[in-house]
């Protein structure tokens, strides 16, 4: 098998892994049929290849006061200024994520704020900071999101 290649075991201990990042070497051991040992070489192995980028909690942002999840397409204002929208924006904490994509908007952001008062002024110093134009999607629920690899 060839360094670049992820073979079964490897996917099953990285969908574990994404599921409850915390699940301990023994644990995964005994899901994987291995011993803790060859499951910690091969987390390791993971991470050294950057399979693994990192672990992360999975946040509550209700109870944190900010239960109003938006998606936000920026548009240059004037396509022939630099596209260092990403550091301009990087000051914004609302902003959870930030995307490059094709087609008519150049990113897309998404945000959680506490209210809809507080979108429209997170809104407003977007535009002010990029000198972009915005096109948001508000979400209504989250049926799932994050979901473990297959």
């Amino acid at each position: 098998m060839s360094s670049s290649e992820v073979d079964a075991k490897d996917r099953q201990i990285l969908a574990l892994l994404a599921t409850d990042g915390r699940m301990s070497f023994t644990d995964l051991g005994k899901a994987t049929d291995l011993s803790t040992s060859a499951v910690h070489q091969r987390v390791k192995r993971l991470e050294q290849r950057g399979l693994i980028k990192g672990y992360g909690a999975t946040i509550d942002h209700e109870q944190l006061g900010r239960p109003l999840t938006a998606f936000i397409s920026i548009t240059p204002i004037d396509p022939s200024q630099p596209d260092d929208y990403p550091e301009r924006l990087m000051g914004i904490s609302e902003i959870e994520s930030c995307w490059s994509v094709a087609g008519e908007e150049s990113y897309i952001l998404k945000i959680r704020v506490a209210t809809p008062y507080a979108l429209e002024e997170m809104l407003t110093r977007i535009r002010a900071a990029a000198s972009v134009s915005t096109r948001t999607t508000i979400v209504l629920s989250t049926p799932y999101e994050n979901r473990p690899l297959d």
